[in-house]
Formats: C-alpha cells, structure tokens, sequence
C-alpha cells in the first residue's frame, strides 16, 4: 500500500538547511522545476524534506504563486514513491528546494508527468554521486 499522504513531517522549515542548501547543494533541472538538493541529515524520520517555490517576478499576485505551489504539491504527492523508494533503500536523507520556474502553469497531467522526470532525474544524480 503506497502512502500519499504529504503532511507537515515533509516540510523543511530549517532557515539554517535551507542556506547551506543554497551554498553547497547540486541544482537538479526538469522543466518546469528546478531542484535544489543536497543529501544531508535531518531530524525528521521521513527520506526527503522540501520546501516550494513560485517566483514574485513571474507570478506578481499571491494567490497565484499559492495556487502554482498548491498544485506543485499535489503533484509530488501522488508521486513522491519514487524518490522515497530509492533514498530509503540507500539510507539517504535529503534536502529539497523546488522552484516552479515556468512562464505559465502547467495542467495536472503535464506536471505529473513532469514531476516524475525530476524526481528520476534526481534518483540519477545522488546515484552518480555515489
């Protein structure tokens, strides 16, 4: 039984993560994401935490940019099994910075295809890296 739950366990709050994210982690890219990752231990019991994007300059109104991270959301959640299933079989915690970098947003089909391609993407980054 696949869990497809994305509750507040995944969220990464740590301003102190989130930098050095920024500092020393690799930037994965899958139009219309890009990730910003780094393997890294976190005190959560959950493989991954991720934080959500849209950028102000693109989407000038709130509630588009909380709509864009809305569906980005929905998106890793109905297919957050593939990255789970590879960072738990390789003992990985992983830091996530997911920015929606698209002019437009996508449909629902569109992004999941899409957020599938990152989070394979991803799985062959940390697999190289090994």
């Amino acid at each position: 039984m696949v869990n497809y739950k994305l509750d507040k366990s995944y969220k990464l709050c740590s301003k102190r993560v989130i930098d050095d994210l920024f500092v020393s982690g690799t930037s994965v890219k899958a139009y219309p994401f890009i990730a910003i990752i780094k393997p890294t231990g976190l005190s959560t019991t959950r493989s991954f935490n991720i934080v959500f994007s849209a950028p102000k300059r693109t989407f000038k109104k709130a509630h588009q940019r909380n709509r864009i991270k809305r569906i980005c959301k929905e998106a890793v959640r109905l297919n957050k099994s593939i990255l789970e299933n590879y960072l738990t079989e390789n003992g990985i915690q992983l830091a996530v910075f997911l920015v929606y970098s698209a002019k437009e947003e996508l449909d629902h089909q569109q992004l999941n295809k899409k957020t599938i391609k990152l989070f394979n993407e991803i799985t062959q980054t940390l697999h190289a890296k090994k």
